[in-house]
């Protein structure tokens, strides 16, 4: 009898020793990871209690032409890109707020108000300037990109507009590097959307035409250190992977001036990614550039 009773003794005690394990272990789990990034371009609409239907901005206009719906991934740089259009345009045509912050399912204007209402866009050139270095106050120089230096603008008188879309396909288009650069990969409208042209670091970018600075920074993956002018309503050009970015938004430049120094900013290699958009669709910047130069 005092063997069982010893017996039953020692199997309580391992019962509670084992409860007692259990506690601690479970104790020592580490809490749940919750993700508390920001969503700094495209954000999914919250859900909020009592209103799952919650229309969101412009949802009336979506399939309407010359509006956009939003989609996973998207930033306002890449459609305004895809649309030919200043990124700025299209934060004051919708309203936006913060331009950093757009939901998955908004839909956006992706043409002037004019153009949308009549289906005619008016051609219309943008104005040369003349470059000239020249000191800037303390708020510009603080956004202008990177390291570039400071420059100042003296506008010339605007040009008269050119008559219909004939007139844009006629722009005289130059190479966008000085004395010659391999051709590493050329345009294919699926993988590459442009020309991609080897150099040496720091060697120049040039200006392929006329325009004004639409974009300036590194805000688009896959880009780089990137450059995109808007030349008219039909044409822009975008050069990509630069080292350093030399010119400002909305600063006007002209055809071969030097905007940028080549460089390999989300690159694999020192090249220059350059496009030509037509509309925003991607075209073969070699049936626009002239021959080359031995």
């Amino acid at each position: 009898m005092l063997e069982l009773r010893r017996r039953g003794w020692m199997w309580a005690a391992l019962l509670a020793a084992g409860v007692l394990a259990g506690c601690a272990s479970s104790s020592r789990r580490p809490a749940p990871v919750e993700d508390r990034s920001p969503a700094l371009h495209t954000q999914v609409p919250p859900a909020v209690p009592g209103d799952a239907a919650r229309p969101l901005p412009g949802s009336e206009n979506a399939a309407k032409p010359g509006y956009y719906t939003v989609r996973p991934g998207d930033t306002l740089i890449r459609i305004a890109l895809d649309s030919g259009q200043n990124w700025r345009d299209i934060a004051r045509w919708n309203s936006l707020e913060n331009p950093n912050i757009i939901e998955v399912g908004q839909v956006l204007r992706v043409v002037p108000p004019a153009t949308a209402a009549t289906g005619v866009a008016v051609a219309r050139p943008v104005a040369p300037s003349v470059v000239v270095p020249g000191p800037v106050s303390p708020s510009s120089a603080a956004s202008a990109p990177h390291s570039a230096p400071a420059l100042s603008v003296a506008s010339v008188p605007p040009v008269s507009p050119t008559p219909g879309p004939a007139g844009e396909e006629e722009l005289p288009w130059g190479w966008p590097t000085a004395g010659g650069g391999t051709i590493v990969a050329g345009f294919d409208e699926q993988r590459n959307k442009g020309l991609d042209i080897a150099g040496k670091a720091g060697d120049p970018v040039l200006a392929s035409a006329d325009g004004r600075v639409v974009y300036a920074g590194a805000g688009l993956r896959g880009y780089g250190n990137l450059i995109i002018l808007k030349h008219n309503n039909t044409f822009l050009s975008a050069y990509a992977h630069n080292q350093t970015l030399l010119v400002k938004e909305d600063q006007t430049v002209r055809k071969g001036q030097k905007i940028a120094e080549m460089g390999s900013s989300d690159a694999d290699r020192v090249k220059l990614h350059f496009e030509i958009r037509r509309q925003g669709k991607p075209v073969d910047p070699a049936r626009y550039l002239p021959a080359r130069t031995p």
